[in-house]
């Protein structure tokens, strides 16, 4: 969808330049998650954010993240060049970027390209800082980057999940979240619903063909 007259003009309000505002090759700049929210009464900014340089700064407006995690998997510990990767997930509307619009980099890792489409990742195109993943509906961003002014808004994005087997307590996958198994040392009541959760699966897949799933 196209920005509106209204939406530029606020965005030129709160000190955009033109050349940064009109084009069509500015108009993501106007949809979620990168949307001007100059003047937006419904965007209550409660914490702050920045890459390593300074060049992208951000604010989000929602308490706690929708999830947060650890994740161990090869793909983000080449990408973050870390052993694993801390990510919170929210809504897009909840980012509001403040300053360095322009200074945004996109890789996408499945074709990798540098091309501008979800799902992608996005840093700082200055100091290569990564700031977030962009999905088609969510993002994913990294709590690293937050200026948190208390112990308890740190706490807040705790993780609920470890994607790793470390004795931690934590719920560990041995896949992808939500669609594989449950793996030794999560909690028990949580192993014990993905079972059931799995088995509920084999029986509707097998058209509800209880006795095949057990005999299996």
């Amino acid at each position: 969808m196209a920005p509106s007259k209204t939406g530029k003009d606020q965005a030129k309000a709160g000190g955009h330049k033109h050349e940064d505002v009109e084009g069509e090759h500015n108009e993501w700049k106007f949809r979620a998650p990168y949307k001007v929210h100059e003047n937006d009464e419904n965007f209550k900014p409660l914490y702050e954010g920045s890459c390593h340089c300074g060049r992208v700064q951000y604010q989000l407006s929602r308490e706690k993240p929708l999830d947060a995690k650890f994740c161990h998997c090869t793909t983000c510990q080449v990408l973050h060049g870390a052993p694993f990767q801390w990510a919170a997930i929210f809504h897009k509307e909840n980012i509001n970027f403040t300053h360095g619009h322009h200074d945004l980099g996109w890789y996408e890792s499945t074709e990798k390209t540098t091309e501008h489409k979800s799902p992608c990742k996005v840093s700082c195109a200055y100091c290569r800082a990564p700031i977030m993943d962009e999905g088609r509906n969510m993002i994913l961003l990294f709590p690293s980057l937050i200026k948190f002014k208390s112990k308890k808004e740190k706490e807040n994005f705790d993780p609920t999940k470890r994607l790793v087997n470390i004795p931690d307590g934590l719920p560990k996958w041995s896949g992808m979240q939500g669609k594989s198994e449950l793996i030794e040392d999560s909690p028990p009541e949580d192993m014990k619903n993905r079972k059931r959760e799995i088995e509920e699966d084999e029986i509707e897949k097998n058209g509800g063909d209880e006795k095949h799933v057990k005999n299996k």
